[in-house]
């Protein structure tokens, strides 16, 4: 099991490495929106990797093309959806949370 921790919240959870982030984020009971069904389409499922990114998978080809189109990505940005937890634990930030949507 690794450590999840979810921000701003403060929320943390153990989680089965290689789950996904957004798996592990609507398992703890946070609300994390993802209209593509997890598929890397919508981008509605962004967050910020705040520690543990080197425990996090890479970024693939199909999630860095997504992260292109939105705003206000940076080196921290990932996609739930596509972003697979490792042995490390995790820190994310939920951004939804901050923007209120």
């Amino acid at each position: 099991m690794t450590t999840l921790t979810i921000m701003p919240s403060g929320k943390t959870i153990d989680a089965e490495p290689g789950t996904s982030l957004l798996k592990a984020i609507l398992a703890s009971g946070e609300t994390l929106v993802s209209q593509c069904g997890g598929e890397a389409k919508c981008g509605k499922c962004h967050v910020y990797v705040l520690e543990g990114r080197k425990s996090v998978s890479r970024i693939a080809a199909l999630e860095n093309g997504v992260l292109d189109t939105i705003i206000g990505i940076g080196s921290k940005s990932r996609l739930a959806c596509q972003a697979l937890l490792g042995t490390e634990p995790v820190t994310v930030e939920l951004l939804g949370a901050m923007s209120g949507g």
